[in-house]
């Protein structure tokens, strides 16, 4: 085997070898290159399928297909979150899909987030993602509090959080703390069992933000005590733009009243009694709102059909081999070209995407598109490369290295606008 890292054969040789090249042939992916998968996954042949048989119930059924078809609406929130129970290390009574990322922070803010005159304040960071500082902020509120006052943020430094300055604002009037598991720009992966060992130690409930970890990295719920969780579902899951998203509660918390009330917080058995008073589901079914959007679940039951038979130890290995080899050809190949590396070089802190700082990220990676090559700029200077395990190549990451060298050596970039565009 070539094995010089710089190499076309070098890259070539590596996808021989590879285990999950298989599943590249599963998505449409077309002649281009993408590395955006963090931001919103391809479409792959099964969720058509999905999405497709769940659509053609709707035409054969009408509104029977509540209850017919292959797979019957009534119970399909919580038959996706029997899928997704192995990707978050759950049980499938913990895990349900519902909602969007932002509606199910709402709904378990609103539920465990209990302040008293002494503990009142939520502990977050300032590196996370906008909606989530919302949330909170809306949440506090509510309950009647000042959020310059009762929200604290743990402090960033370069895009990344140090676990001993969470821990070390874990004070005694914090009640609730809410942390992505992954940090959206930086690919930093938190110390999920450690902040939350740390937490209840304090007597502090504590919830986390799944984006960018969902169906990248392994994750252990359940063995890490975490309280409740909330993700998306059309990253690196594959589930579709506006796909229904996922929330995990812990099973020592069932039997509590939800915090938002709604139809489908019910138990399935008497939701028709159609009575005033709700009789809450037993388990994870009671933080459902509103009925579910069926068309945006269904490509899920395709998606992750390949999840559980990959097996998400599989796809981190990977994953971190394709991500390594990113680092190292970026620092052989563009090293003079001042791009700096802002993720994490060790590999148990480093999430499914790498994070490049430079002062033209906005017009590099606008030549990148003219070539083919999908990356994903976030203001001000940063530049996501996401290259996902089950689409990906080792040759897409060979190719966007060399290309990205073509565009400096020739200032190709310098063609296009250093302003940013609208992105999700």
């Amino acid at each position: 085997m070539e094995t010089n890292v710089n190499t076309v054969d070098y890259a070539k040789n590596k996808d021989k070898e590879d285990l999950l090249a298989k599943y590249r042939d599963e998505f449409y992916i077309g002649d281009k290159i993408y590395l955006d998968g963090n931001s919103l996954g391809l479409l792959s042949k099964r969720a058509e399928h999905s999405l497709m048989n769940v659509f053609n119930a709707w035409k054969e059924f009408g509104i029977d297909g509540w209850m017919k078809g292959e797979h019957p609406w009534f119970y399909m929130s919580e038959q996706l979150g029997e899928k997704l129970a192995p990707l978050v290390g759950a049980s499938p009574s913990e895990v349900i899909v519902t909602g969007s990322t932002t509606i199910n922070i709402h709904q378990l803010v609103a539920t465990f987030y209990k302040p008293t005159k002494t503990r009142y304040k939520i502990l977050a960071d300032d590196a996370t993602f906008p909606s989530d500082i919302y949330a909170l902020k809306s949440q506090i509120q509510m309950k009647g509090y000042d959020p310059t006052e009762a929200l604290v943020r743990v402090k960033s430094n370069a895009g990344l959080l140090d676990e001993k300055d969470i821990i070390d604002q874990m004070s005694d009037d914090i009640a609730l703390i809410f942390l992505p598991s992954i940090l959206y720009r930086s690919g930093q992966i938190l110390n999920v069992e450690k902040v939350t060992k740390e937490a209840h130690k304090r007597g502090i409930m504590v919830g986390f933000d799944l984006c960018h970890s969902i169906g990248a990295i392994p994750h252990y719920l359940d063995t890490w005590d975490v309280d409740f969780a909330v993700w998306c579902n059309y990253k690196h899951i594959n589930g579709g733009p506006g796909a229904v998203a996922g929330l995990y509660v812990n099973q020592k918390h069932f039997g509590q009243d939800p915090g938002l009330a709604g139809w489908f917080s019910s138990r399935k058995e008497v939701q028709f009694d159609m009575s005033h008073d709700l009789e809450v589901d037993v388990d994870a079914g009671a933080y459902e709102i509103g009925t579910p959007h069926v068309l945006s679940m269904a490509p899920l039951l395709g998606s992750l059909e390949m999840f559980n038979e990959v097996g998400m130890e599989n796809i981190r290995k990977k994953s971190l081999e394709l991500t390594n080899y990113f680092i190292e050809l970026v620092d052989l190949q563009l090293k003079q070209y001042n791009f700096s590396l802002v993720s994490p070089l060790e590999k148990d802190k480093r999430g499914a995407h790498i994070l490049l700082e430079h002062e033209h990220a906005a017009s590099i990676c606008k030549a990148l598109k003219s070539y083919q090559i999908i990356p994903d700029f976030r203001a001000p200077n940063f530049i996501r490369l996401g290259p996902v395990a089950l689409y990906n190549s080792f040759y897409d990451i060979w190719k966007t290295v060399d290309t990205l060298k073509n565009i400096m050596e020739t200032e190709d970039y310098k063609k296009f606008n250093n302003t940013r565009e609208i992105i999700a």
